[in-house]
């Protein structure tokens, strides 16, 4: 982290924080046949917390951002898919980092073994597509990212944009 002396828009003189991250962020929503996707808990240390979210990890900068989501598919899930679509792209919080976000939509699966990064403890749930969307809205989800992409996701179901 790092911080800035800017002039506001207003003239005023201030101080600006500001955190650059290495990677780009990617998130998965795999969906499969049933319309039912697959969440990763695992404990938040800056929240300390256990959290529910869809899995997320990160790309280095410069590494094909598909590629990464499909690292990080099947290292946190086991789930390889055969259909990628992108979801969204998005700045997690624009009033004090860079940090993009990339998140795709994973259809046609196939699984296979886990194999998280060794700093990872996490639990694997399948639920219902609208048993996620319940999860946002009740406040069990609260990660920006998995929120955006489930209820992105809603959205183009009720507008047939996207088919289960």
């Amino acid at each position: 982290m790092s911080h800035r002396e800017v002039t506001a828009p207003t003239g005023n003189k201030g101080i600006y924080g500001h955190v650059h991250y290495k990677f780009t962020a990617i998130g998965i929503v795999p969906i499969d046949s049933e319309g039912n996707t697959w969440l990763v808990g695992q404990e938040r240390y800056m929240l300390d917390q256990y959290t529910w979210e869809i899995p997320e990890g990160g790309g280095p900068h410069g590494e094909d951002h598909l590629e990464s989501a499909k690292r990080e598919l099947r290292e946190e899930t086991g789930i390889v898919a055969a259909k990628w679509t992108p979801l969204t792209q998005m700045h997690t919080s624009n009033s004090v980092t860079d940090e993009l976000a990339i998140t795709y939509i994973a259809q046609d699966l196939e699984f296979g073994e886990v194999a998280p990064d060794e700093t990872e403890v996490l639990k694997i749930k399948k639920v219902p597509l609208s048993e996620a969307v319940s999860m946002v809205m009740d406040g069990r989800i609260t990660d920006s990212l998995a929120m955006v992409s489930l209820m992105k996701i809603q959205l183009m179901i009720n507008n047939r944009e996207l088919l289960l």
